[in-house]
């Protein structure tokens, strides 16, 4: 691991980032309705984690308040504290969950965020959802607020449709600033926003898509078709999608045969192959977050960064990609 990452401007923020960033949702250290879906990681492998990815070129993380109920933004801050001058290039995005609220506390909580990530900057507040009893101008002028009082340095939203991503950035251009991202789900198995407007309209407006769960929770790592098995052994509710179905491995079974080919080329894995797939079809519009539960997924996220497919190579696995889907 050379960490020589080549940083790129998030959409059209001054942030430098790396690619790829680190998901953080398994830090939720068991706790809250999401926070289930992981095994519980001590802070001693939570500390390992971070500094694996930060030595090895990855300078952001991702978390939010509905991860394990702030416990996600808890361990992170520590993690990234006991890291010391390691840690002195991280940037932060958090995230507001809007259920049942109003953008009232989009104002109300950020001295709670800020307390749980020990005042550290949050270089990106997002809304988690387009759902909530306030409109996107509300959203947008609570989160526009939060810039002038110093509390954040960008806004981003996840999940939103193409026309709520127009409306957001629209209205915070009338407080000169830009909507900066959007995250949503987005992988070789998953390629909606390519087809619902999402993609088109972050290019048009030079708004960055950040994609959760870009190796569509490890399928992509090819090690489930190898050992179905395995599927048995996992814990949380993602064994029973239907992408860890045996009919399920079958469908993606040739987009993996694809990825072990290049691999093999690039002393790689399938996984880093997709994640460098999914940060270099689009330019530069495109980060990942992928998440890390152990060293060496971390480990393997940052070894992702450190080649790039060619032209013809990207086009391959497009093609494949797009096959599978059609099944």
């Amino acid at each position: 691991m050379d960490g020589k990452t080549v940083l790129r401007k998030m959409g059209s923020s001054d942030l430098e980032l790396s690619p790829l960033g680190l998901g953080c949702w398994q830090f939720s250290n068991g706790q809250g309705m999401v926070g289930k879906f992981w095994p519980v990681l001590g802070k001693e492998d939570v500390l390992r984690i971070v500094q694996t990815s930060l030595k090895g070129g990855i300078n952001w993380f991702d978390t939010a308040e509905v991860y394990g109920r702030g416990q996600s933004e808890q361990m992170l801050a520590e993690a990234l504290r006991k890291s010391g001058a390691l840690a002195n290039g991280a940037h932060i995005a958090t995230k507001w969950w809007p259920v049942l609220r109003t953008a009232n506390s989009i104002t109300a909580t950020i001295h709670e965020r800020l307390r749980l990530l020990e005042n550290r900057t949050i270089h990106l507040h997002q809304v988690h959802q387009p759902y909530s009893f306030s409109s996107v101008r509300g959203q947008m002028n609570a989160m526009a607020e939060l810039v002038k009082q110093g509390h954040i340095k960008n806004v981003g939203v996840s999940n939103f449709s193409a026309d709520k991503m127009r409306e957001a950035d629209r209205v915070l251009r009338e407080h000169g600033l830009r909507l900066i991202s959007n995250q949503v789900k987005y992988s070789l198995l998953d390629r909606r926003i390519e087809q619902n407007g999402i993609m088109d309209a972050a290019k048009e407006l030079g708004i960055a898509i950040i994609a959760y769960s870009p190796l569509e929770q490890g399928i992509l790592s090819g090690k489930f078709h190898k050992n179905p098995a395995l599927v048995k052994a996992i814990t949380g509710p993602r064994k029973w999608t239907a992408a860890f179905r045996e009919s399920g491995l079958r469908k993606s079974q040739p987009l993996i045969a694809q990825l072990e080919e290049l691999a093999h080329k690039y002393d790689a894995s399938p996984t880093q192959i997709a994640l460098n797939w999914m940060i270099h079809a689009h330019g530069n519009t495109v980060f990942a977050i992928p998440g890390a539960s152990k060293v060496h997924h971390a480990e393997e996220n940052v070894k992702a960064m450190q080649f790039t497919l060619t032209e013809d190579e990207l086009q391959q696995v497009d093609a494949v990609s797009k096959q599978v889907l059609q099944k």
